[in-house]
């Protein structure tokens, strides 16, 4: 959680890149990440110096060289606009670019390669530098809450289907399926990475001796994880794994994890329905993962040659909805699990391609639960109906729980405003999460309650349907009209008294 006063520097320097030329909001954020990078290698070049000078020992791992000096942050801060830019321009950020390219750069070093500087005015980076070195990047909580507020500004769908999944939203999905840390997570179209965030986030505040968590300045609760010491190794280099094709998503999804601790984010550039990860780019195209979480792209545009021919077997379509489907089940493991959010569409779309899927999903693994959402959830972005549907890979389906989410804590109109959340019709998510750990208990429910199982044989009666309106039960209240002729007698008597008005009030003008 971050202050007002952090909210309003970083609103500020959002404005000062609109009013600078630059009013693309990836181009913004990825712009801004680099500015962070520049001061991130000279905060580790202080920290470097530092242990050198208590040492007495000379740093081997150096991030800049005695003729290199000029490039650091600390010292180019200092300029003039006419003196920052060529320098930020033509040598400081080239400099970046080779430290990323290099083994220094780890996971960074891909989708680095072809990026490029586009702040062209003095004055916007003046400001832009003035107001980054205030901010509190040193301290780990902050810094990624402060990243996760910047990633907030993205207000507009991106090209292919693609917006910024909720936090909220994000955060449901990642309890319900309660991962490990010895698990491996991934996200097949990880855009910002926000659901790999999360997950670090949900092992550290499931992993924290009671007695380690601690407030912070803002009252908020900080969780440090002391319990996952025996997973470290794992957690940094071979637990959480994003897939993505837009360069500049992977480069701004690999400074929000390494702004959360992951000091070389394993996020890669990847078509992962095409023919290049099908062949195993990576080694993780088949079985690879324990958990995957999701809000694949809806309604993109995809040339089928480019599709991998193992996924057009298992469903011959266009849809990227439904290919993402094919493709997550067969990247989890046997007993993987999944939380995938969907268009409404595929629950019960009647093309051979949805049903095709939606029968796999229920004869040949284990569909676990369907969470309706309301239709507002993804606005501004857009205001398609959407679902969450949770399935394990292999297994048997036996009984299906449905949830009818109406509310998510914020308004559902395109302003979004948040709602007291203490409130059940303001805010369903507490209840979904406890209803879905008490699920079994529903085998007795009744249908017209918010939650309820449907066993496995009634979707099959109906085709495989997984829309909740096709199962939920609706109470309709019996309502009683007077009899016409009593309802007529009233008209009647009061079309007299308007009468006598009328003669009345002619009485008195005339």
């Amino acid at each position: 959680m971050i202050t007002g006063q952090l909210k309003n520097t970083i609103d500020k320097l959002w404005e000062e890149f609109w009013t600078g030329g630059i009013t693309n909001p990836l181009t913004v954020i990825e712009q801004i990440s680099f500015l962070m990078f520049m001061r991130l290698l000279d905060l580790r070049q202080e920290r470097l110096e530092r242990t050198s000078a208590r040492s007495g020992k000379e740093s081997e791992n150096g991030v800049f060289l005695p003729e290199e000096q000029n490039l650091r942050w600390s010292q180019f801060k200092h300029l003039s606009g006419d003196k920052m830019l060529p320098l930020v321009r033509d040598e400081a950020f080239p400099f970046l670019r080779r430290k990323l390219l290099d083994n220094n750069g780890g996971g960074f070093s891909t989708f680095f390669q072809d990026a490029s500087f586009l702040i062209q005015k003095p004055s916007l980076l003046v400001s832009a530098v003035a107001m980054i070195d205030k901010l509190p990047l040193t301290e780990g909580d902050t810094k990624g809450d402060l990243y996760e507020y910047l990633l907030s500004k993205l207000t507009t769908a991106g090209i292919n289907g693609q917006f910024r999944t909720p936090r909220h939203i994000i955060r449901m999905m990642v309890e319900m399926l309660a991962p490990q840390p010895s698990e491996r997570v991934a996200d097949p179209a990880c855009g910002t990475a926000g659901f790999l965030v999360e997950t670090m986030q949900y092992f550290h505040r499931t992993h924290t001796s009671p007695e380690m968590v601690y407030k912070d300045d803002d009252g908020s609760d900080v969780y440090p994880g002391d319990l996952l010491e025996d997973y470290r190794a794992h957690l940094q280099s071979d637990a959480l794994y994003g897939f993505e094709f837009d360069i500049t998503m992977l480069r701004i999804a690999a400074l929000n994890l390494f702004l959360h601790g992951i000091d070389e984010p394993n996020v890669k550039y990847a078509d992962t329905l095409g023919k290049k990860f099908d062949a195993d780019q990576f080694g993780f195209s088949r079985s690879g993962f324990d958990v995957i979480l999701a809000n694949p792209p809806f309604t993109g545009s995809l040339d089928l040659s480019d599709v991998a021919p193992s996924l057009q077997a298992e469903v011959k379509t266009k849809k990227t909805e439904l290919l993402f489907l094919a493709l997550i089940l067969r990247m989890l493991k046997t007993g993987g699990r999944a939380a995938v959010i969907v268009p409404d569409g595929v629950l019960f779309g009647s093309s051979l391609a949805h049903r095709k899927i939606r029968e796999t999903i229920v004869e040949k693994n284990q569909l676990e639960g369907i969470v309706s959402m309301p239709s507002g959830v993804f606005k501004p972005y857009a205001g398609v109906s959407t679902a969450v549907m949770i399935f394990t890979r292999d297994g048997s389906t036996k009984d299906v729980w449905f949830y009818d989410m109406t509310a998510d804590g914020f308004s559902l109109d395109d302003k979004r405003t948040e709602l007291d959340g203490n409130k059940h019709e303001n805010d369903n998510i507490p209840d979904v999460l406890e209803q879905w750990k008490n699920r079994s208990n529903k085998r007795e429910g009744s249908r017209t309650d918010q939650s309820f199982l449907v066993p496995k044989e009634d979707i099959v009666a109906n085709g495989y349907d997984l829309s909740i309106t096709r199962y939920k039960e609706n109470i309709y209240e019996e309502i009683n009209f007077d009899p016409p002729q009593q309802i007529l007698k009233e008209l009647e008597a009061l079309e007299m008294e308007i009468q006598a008005d009328l003669k009345a009030l002619g009485a008195m003008i005339g």
